[in-house]
């Protein structure tokens, strides 16, 4: 099952009351502290992930609620390999992101705005309900994932407790940049989660708009979580982060957390702004893979 292109109209400002996580300075410029851009923003101006709004001096989730994309997934397609496996879960997602990746798999909706996407209201309750409509059919909860979900973090909270209300499971499939205070606050809420590591350079995390060291801590306080299952994911980009010392070192680091997070070695494939590579070549996966075998005990190809 799958159900996209919401069809959507701008909220009235009442969307602003469901948001916490901003402060204002005295010039009425709005900071958003929910990742390390920490943009400061004038009135009426949009963060560079296009989903957080500054509205009377505080930044908003402006896409509270606003739902892109929504299907019955397999749980193996988050990807998660060692969590319930065979099981389905109800995925959604909204639109933006806090990264601009060439490479980006979602880009229609992650490097984009409210006004060049389709979007449909749902509320928390919503999305609770309709992942037990489909617990039948061997729905297990709600996965927040297509974009880039934590910067809509007051959303994917408050939809979290509300299927934790119903004994249902929450699952994040993230990029990892958010600041320590609010990840500390939603990992408790969190019963699986893949995080995308894009390499093991700050010079890689620089050219794709993030910051390696908040990705490490976000997999690192994660893996220190109790009861919340982790998976990584890498997609070897052919020339960006297809070295096998700087997977040597990522997987050396994931090991030295725990040598039982499942690394997912994936696949890529032509998209978006890098049109003009070919895909990464089978033996170059393998090798990746092999050499990420050295240091961890589950170690799995995507896209192959």
């Amino acid at each position: 099952m799958m159900v996209g292109n919401m069809v959507g109209s701008e909220p009235n400002a009442e969307v602003g009351g469901k948001v916490e996580s901003a402060m204002a300075s005295p010039d009425k410029r709005a900071f958003c502290t929910l990742c390390p851009h920490r943009c400061s923003l004038a009135e009426g101006q949009r963060g560079i992930c296009q989903a957080r709004i500054a509205r009377d001096g505080v930044v908003i989730d402006e896409n509270y609620g606003r739902i892109t994309s929504l299907a019955l997934d397999p749980i193996e397609k988050k990807p998660l390999a060692r969590f319930m496996p065979g099981s389905s879960i109800l995925s959604i997602g909204s639109y933006g992101c806090n990264m601009h990746c060439g490479y980006c798999q979602n880009a229609s909706i992650a490097q984009v705005g409210p006004a060049h996407v389709e979007w449909r209201q749902m509320e928390p309750a919503d999305i609770a309900e309709m992942a037990s409509m489909f617990a039948l059919q061997g729905n297990i909860g709600v996965a927040f994932t297509y974009n880039e979900p934590l910067v809509g973090f007051e959303f994917v909270r408050n939809c979290a407790r509300e299927v934790h209300q119903r004994g249902m499971k929450n699952v994040l499939v993230s990029n990892g940049q958010i600041n320590p205070e609010p990840l500390a606050e939603l990992l408790p809420l969190i019963d699986a989660a893949n995080i995308d590591l894009k390499g093991f350079t700050p010079a890689i995390y620089r050219r794709l708009g993030g910051d390696l060291e908040t990705t490490l801590a976000t997999i690192e306080a994660m893996a220190n979580e109790p009861n919340l299952h982790l998976e990584v994911t890498t997609l070897v980009v052919p020339g960006l982060n297809d070295s096998p010392d700087q997977m040597a070192k990522e997987a050396a680091w994931i090991a030295s957390l725990d040598p039982q997070i499942p690394l997912h070695v994936t696949r890529f494939f032509p998209c978006y702004k890098m049109l003009q590579l070919e895909p990464t070549p089978l033996d170059t996966l393998h090798a990746l893979a092999d050499v990420a075998r050295e240091s961890l005990d589950f170690v799995y190809l995507g896209n192959c």
